[in-house]
Formats: structure tokens, C-alpha cells, sequence
């Protein structure tokens, strides 16, 4: 009886720690890019007319859907207002308006109907990140999923983005995005 205890112990503890293992695989940090160019602001870059496209993939990897969007944003009083118009290949069409303001030179706060509470934005050298909680809608529900989203300027025109999604600290998704500033 002992050694069953020991046995199922053991098999527990391993499977806790390969259990935090994966889910502390994200280590990479904002000021990781301090000093990188090109420098991304963001209330610089998305100010005016931006057009992206990007794809969803599930936590396989499969790509399950694909979009165009074209993006305003204008930038007054350290708020930056940035609307969104998604057009999925699958005919959905989606909009979002985010407020983001700039508290100082590396922290933003941003808000959108859709987030739950506040997104919060860190911004170091050519990097920019992004945290927020999202209402989703998937088959007539919204379900909320938390986003780590990265966007990466390459130029004074291009940017890429990468978002990792998660639900109870498990990925269920990747998003990946190119921007390209008119």
C-alpha cells in the first residue's frame, strides 16, 4: 500500500511539473527588445490608415480562418483611438474601436467593447505587447480568451504581429498578422 502512494506520488508530482513547464513556456519579456530598431510607438505607427492581414490557427496549428482589415487611428491627448474592420474570408465581417492611452513612454492602457477590463501594452525598442482578455463569439457564445499579443515593426511601413491565445492558461490558439502602413 506504501508503494502505491510512493508510485502515485511521484507520477503526480512529475505530471505537476511538465504541467508548469507548459504552461511557463513564454519567457521572452518586453525590455528583451530595449534598444532593438526599427522603434515601434504605437500611436505613431497606427496613426492614419493601416491595412493588415492575418490568419487563425488552432492550437494544432491548422488554420482555421483568414481575414483583411483596414485600420484608422488618430492620436490626441496620449489617447490613441484605433478602428478596427475585419473581413473574414468565411463572409463575417467584424468591428473594434480601441482607446489606447499612453501612460508614459513604455505602459499603455487600452479598453474596447469587447475586452474584459483593461488591455495592458508595454513598448520596448522594435517591440510592442499586449495583454488583454477578449470576448469571443464561437457558436453563439462569447467566450472570454485571454490574448499575449507581440507586434514587431520591421520598417516605417511594415509590422508583424503574433498572438497566442489562451483559455484556463492553455493555448487554443495562434493569430498572426502583417501590417502595412499606407
Amino acid at each position: 500500500m506504501k508503494k502505491n502512494i510512493f508510485f502515485i506520488s511521484i507520477i503526480l508530482i512529475i505530471s505537476l511539473l511538465f504541467l508548469k513547464s507548459y504552461l511557463d513556456t513564454n519567457t521572452m519579456k518586453p525590455e528583451d527588445f530595449k534598444g532593438t530598431n526599427p522603434t515601434i510607438k504605437i500611436e505613431k505607427y497606427f496613426e492614419g490608415h493601416v491595412k493588415a492581414w492575418g490568419l487563425l490557427q488552432d492550437r494544432k496549428g491548422k488554420v482555421t480562418r483568414q481575414f483583411k482589415a483596414k485600420m484608422f487611428g488618430s492620436f490626441e491627448n496620449n489617447i490613441l483611438t484605433l478602428e478596427e474592420e475585419f473581413f473574414w474570408t468565411d463572409g463575417e465581417k467584424q468591428k473594434r474601436v480601441w482607446n489606447i492611452e499612453k501612460i508614459d513612454e513604455h505602459n499603455y492602457i487600452g479598453t474596447a467593447a469587447d475586452v474584459v477590463g483593461k488591455a495592458k501594452g508595454f513598448s520596448y525598442g522594435s517591440a510592442f505587447k499586449f495583454e488583454y482578455d477578449l470576448m469571443v463569439p464561437i457558436k453563439g457564445k462569447n467566450i472570454k480568451i485571454s490574448f499575449d499579443d507581440w507586434i514587431f515593426k520591421q520598417d516605417e511601413e511594415v509590422a508583424i504581429n503574433r498572438a497566442t491565445l489562451t483559455k484556463f492558461g492553455f493555448k487554443v490558439g495562434e493569430l498572426t498578422v502583417f501590417f502595412k502602413k499606407n
